[in-house]
């Protein structure tokens, strides 16, 4: 063979030999040399805050020896201690001991770096004797993160601060907010130019790969499965493989040197504790408590007792099958104060037939929109710290006991219950929505002129003369328990006259209270969160339309999207519920949408009708009891405008000569706001309501079956 072919060959052969000793390298990170002398192993920087030892060899003979760092021009006393194990529990980092062979993974301490140091040696403090060191390059540049975009925002609310590789598996995402709404969604990744269903699933936060839960502004790290690697994808999603929709995505460039994934970046899980089962308590269904205080006039009893676990809790209360009560924390110390509460709301579900105790954060005065409002912590980034242990319902009264830790689990969630000393407390009954999420409420609470603190460690305060539902193994039921029968003791409310508007094209929307257990929900039927439209001044009205006629909506209803109590976009559907921003994607496609809905060119909606805010307010307290008419509860309201109110949205609607005979205004973003439009033919004339019309509004009221039903709301 030629002596240049031979050059040739051995170059070549020279040259695969180092670019497969270089990919070798690549899986530890930047390769800086081998240990000598005593001791062995390769050397490398998988970051600026981490070293790797590959096959780490030493005899374990030195009594003071650790591995030592410093930035002079070679081992000498003058240094760092590297501790390892990282993880150890002693004050003092161990004494280095023997090891064969083995992989070390050195995390820096804090405020050291990679890049400052000149060289590692395993190091004899007690004698000043270096058994074997490497000499870090002078231009050494180890791996790094790499900050990437924030998610694509493009549904469910989707939003994030910008993305961050950490290393090769393992992604920073900060400030993640989305609504948890979509029924089938998780971390996504895969190839291709934009994302797609030919997907692989990444485990959440906690390491597992259950339909993602919403967030709320928080924090998190996710680590791809198996051995995929950043190096192995195109983008991050956060997709819905049922409906294959991308909720929004970031891209991943081909140029990264990031940190190799060598465990470096662990996450830290945590279980979600059962919604439904317990958590080793040890106070069973027959347990007798010594403390028990009432509320609410009598019509709720709170038991309790503390344990080692934390605190088991007992509520009993008068209450129907579609209403919930719920306990906790004040959100102000030695006051009274909804915002901020810490409470457990508990009911009965007939549809399942059980019991059940959920973990609520109180940040609005209003629904929970997936956001804020009357939330569980779970839908909105928070975990359920309530444990269920079991309950009953007998005669009319729901008893529900939970175990409830006394401490905070999650800052942003969850009120401290001190170990010693006082605690203002607070409790509610009410409605349960579609949901089966507690409703916004009215006079069934505790009000800022209440005082009621409990010491939960506290033995024998027994402020309950007779117990709601004494104690009864043989008629009691656990979490999957049937419900016997009872009926309410409450009094059946005669309901006032339902609203009508006939004959009127310009329609004014504005937001107000629901009139207690006269107004909202005697009307509709439906539960009530508290505030609802009131279209030319009229609580709900009944609004007839003739086909083909156009109308013409002057919309108040509030334009601060960041403020779910402050925003409430007005729509026309067919849809009972409304709501449609907060629904799944498979839930809009239920509805129909007639006003008030654009879609951009996506296809994602975005509401049309939604300008400055008027809502009518009570002037002191809510007076539902003591008006025997609407137009009496209005009296008892005044209206307040935005200071630099703007000009209403104009919502502006031709009948359709083939809509349907029932339509809906409702409320874009919360459930439960409206009621039904009437669609007519031309020249109909709408029936009279018995009794005569309402000389308020000068129009004739429809005679409607009215389904009674008791309300009552959460937390003024």
């Amino acid at each position: 063979m030629p002596l240049r072919s031979i050059y040739i060959v051995l170059l070549a052969a020279t040259f695969a030999c180092c670019w497969a000793q270089k990919a070798e390298m690549s899986k530890y990170g930047r390769y800086i040399g081998d240990l000598a002398r005593d001791v062995s192993g390769q050397v490398y920087a998988v970051s600026d805050d981490v070293l790797f030892i590959k096959g780490f060899v030493y005899g374990g003979t030195g009594p003071d020896a650790y591995f030592w760092a410093g930035n002079s021009s070679r081992p000498n006393p003058v240094g760092i201690v590297i501790p390892y194990p990282a993880d150890y529990l002693e004050k003092e980092a161990p004494v280095l001991g023997r090891y064969d062979n083995k992989d070390i993974l050195l995390k820096l301490p804090l405020g050291v770096k990679v890049r400052d140091l000149r060289w590692l040696s395993v190091w004899c403090r007690r004698f000043a004797v270096d058994f074997g060191s490497v000499q870090f390059p002078v231009d050494l540049d180890p791996p790094k993160p790499r900050v990437l975009s924030e998610f694509k925002r493009l549904g469910h609310g989707l939003r994030s601060g910008s993305v961050t590789i950490l290393d090769a598996k393992t992604f920073y995402i900060p400030n993640l907010h989305y609504d948890g709404a979509a029924p089938d969604a998780y971390f996504w990744v895969g190839t291709g130019t934009v994302p797609n269903a030919q997907g692989i699933k990444v485990p959440n936060e906690l390491g597992d790969t259950n339909v993602l839960r919403g967030y709320q502004g928080e924090d998190i790290e996710i680590q791809l499965p198996g051995d995929l690697t950043v190096h192995d994808i195109d983008w991050l999603s956060l997709w819905c493989i049922a409906f294959r929709e991308n909720f929004g995505h970031v891209m991943i460039p081909k140029d990264l040197d990031v940190p190799p994934a060598l465990g470096q970046n662990q996450l830290t899980t945590t279980k979600i504790p059962s919604e439904t089962g317990g958590s080793g308590a040890t106070i069973g269904e027959g347990h007798e408590f010594d403390s028990c205080i009432q509320l609410l006039n009598g019509r709720m009893q709170v038991q309790w007792e503390a344990i080692l676990e934390g605190i088991i809790i007992r509520l009993s209360a008068r209450m129907d099958e579609n209403e919930y009560m719920s306990f906790g924390i004040s959100g102000a110390e030695g006051r009274t104060k909804m915002i901020g509460a810490d409470v457990a709301v508990a009911y009965f579900n007939s549809e399942d037939n059980k019991f059940y105790a959920e973990d609520y954060i109180l940040n609005a005065k209003s629904q929970c929109d997936g956001n804020n409002g009357v939330c569980p912590d779970s839908r909105i980034g928070g975990r359920n710290d309530v444990s269920m242990l079991y309950g009953q319902r007998i005669n009319g009264v729901t008893t529900v006991a939970y175990q409830r830790s006394l401490d905070a689990q999650q800052d942003k969630f969850d009120q401290v219950i001190p170990p010693v000393g006082r605690v203002n407390v607070i409790a509610a009954i009410g409605p349960l929505n579609s949901r089966k999420e507690a409703n916004y409420h009215s006079s069934d609470r505790t009000g800022p002129q209440d005082d009621h603190r409990i010491d939960f460690t506290s033995r024998g305060v027994n402020q309950c003369p007779v117990l709601l539902a004494p104690d009864d193994k043989t008629k009691q039921h656990g979490s999957g328990g049937s419900s016997s029968s009872g009926t309410s003791t409450e009094n059946a409310i005669q309901p006032w006259k339902p609203n009508v508007i006939s004959g009127k094209t310009e329609l004014r929307a504005r937001i107000g209270p629901t009139g207690g257990k006269k107004g909202y929900t005697a009307i509709t039927g439906q539960p009530s969160w508290g505030i609802a439209w009131y279209i030319n001044d009229l609580l709900i009205p009944e609004i007839y339309v003739e086909k083909g006629e156009t109308y013409t909506f002057l919309v108040e209803g509030g334009n601060d999207p960041t403020n779910s109590a402050r925003y409430h976009p007005l729509y026309i559907t067919d849809n009972l519920e409304g709501g449609f921003g907060q629904k799944t994607d498979a839930q809009q496609r239920e509805q129909r949408i007639f006003a008030g809905v654009q879609f951009d060119s996506s296809g994602f909606p975005f509401p049309t009708a939604a300008r400055s805010l008027c809502e009518w307010k009570h002037k002191t307290v809510d007076k539902w009891t003591e008006s025997e008419t609407f137009e009496d509860y209005k009296q008892t309201l005044i209206l307040e405008c935005e200071s630099d109110r703007e000009q209403p949205a104009n919502l502006t609607w031709t009948v359709p000569l083939n809509a349907p005979n029932t339509l809906y205004y409702q409320c874009y973003t919360h459930n439960s706001l409206g009621w039904k439009i009437n669609v007519v033919d031309r020249g109909f004339q709408p029936p009279k309501a018995r009794g005569g019309a309402s000389s308020l509004v000068e129009l004739q009221i429809s005679s409607l079956a009215v389904l009674v039903l008791p309300l009552s709301v959460l937390f003024l």
